[in-house]
């Protein structure tokens, strides 16, 4: 299997994820094949570029140059480096356009679904084995211009020079892949959106707050919070010099119930806690540098978000 220089990019499905990735691989020099059944393709591109550019402090004229529409698939991925694709989230409908899309594909293309949920493994179930070693989820958040995470899920058949590969070009688009070492369905963000949302939803239909009070309740706390810290690095600050360890002595009883129906043992707080350390640091002179920095970011998030 070849090292990858990936510049030919195809994007199969136009919907809002996949006019976003188009923008931005052209954005960054990538030739793009964009291809969807609709009959308006040439039109919703049109409609999007000039948001897309504004996005990506670009002209339309520069990201049109380096788009073009095709309305077969067979065009689109004929000598694609790497296929981005973005239909609908329907394992049989997934795994049939992939089989289509490797059979007209060079045979070491890179195949990335950007699939919400459906693991890379259950996809490539009706695949050979050659494809299957291509093939990985990567998972952005919309819209994928804007937002930096993608998740990248191998399967299990998955080779790891192509997640190498794969995660490496990401990170070229200035995206941040991060690489999740289990498979499970809806992966690590929308997993957590969805504990969130569901619980937004509980406060707002029992009347404890509205639905545009608890917008305010998350951008002004949580949210922000979140975009300079994450949860565990959040607690471990929370804990003062003491750190994580300290938060859950006097605040995280509870976290392993007896009943086990948290999910989560003894054993897996102790994991927490010692990767949390070994990110963080522990002890004084740890906690004032993070909190420090903390506290920076946290200010420049506030007035780059206030209204």
């Amino acid at each position: 299997m070849r090292n990858h220089t990936i510049k030919n990019v195809a994007v199969v499905g136009a919907g809002t994820i996949g006019l976003g990735w188009s923008a931005l691989f052209a954005a960054h020099g990538s030739t793009v094949r964009l291809t969807d059944p609709r009959p308006d393709l040439e039109q919703s591109l049109t409609d999007a570029l000039p948001m897309l550019a504004g996005s990506l402090d670009t002209t339309v004229q520069e990201l049109r140059g380096r788009i073009e529409v095709c309305p077969s698939l067979r065009d689109a991925v004929r000598d694609a480096d790497l296929v981005q694709e973005n239909g609908p989230e329907r394992l049989e409908f997934k795994q049939e356009v992939f089989a289509d899309i490797a059979a007209a594909a060079p045979a070491d293309a890179i195949l990335a679904s950007s699939s919400s949920g459906i693991i890379a493994s259950a996809i490539a179930r009706t695949l050979p084995d050659d494809t299957a070693a291509r093939l990985l989820i990567a998972h952005p958040f919309n819209p994928p211009q804007v937002v930096p995470l993608v998740e990248i899920v191998p399967g299990a058949r998955t080779d790891e020079r192509i997640v190498a590969a794969a995660t490496d070009f990401y990170r070229s688009l200035g995206r941040t892949p991060v690489r999740l070492h289990k498979e499970i369905e809806g992966f690590a963000a929308n997993r957590l959106q969805s504990v969130v949302l569901q619980e937004s939803f509980r406060l707002v239909s029992q009347g404890v707050v509205t639905a545009q009070e608890l917008d305010t309740v998350v951008k002004a706390s949580l949210g922000g919070r979140w975009a300079t810290v994450g949860p565990f690095e959040s607690y471990h600050l929370g804990g003062g010099p003491g750190g994580i360890r300290h938060m859950i002595e006097h605040l995280g009883k509870g976290l392993d119930q007896e009943d086990g129906s948290s999910g989560i043992t003894k054993e897996g707080i102790a994991r927490v806690i010692a990767q949390t350390e070994a990110a963080y640091g522990t002890g004084p002179d740890a906690y004032r540098a993070r909190a420090e920095r903390r506290d920076r970011k946290q200010i420049a998030v506030n007035r780059a978000v206030a209204d």
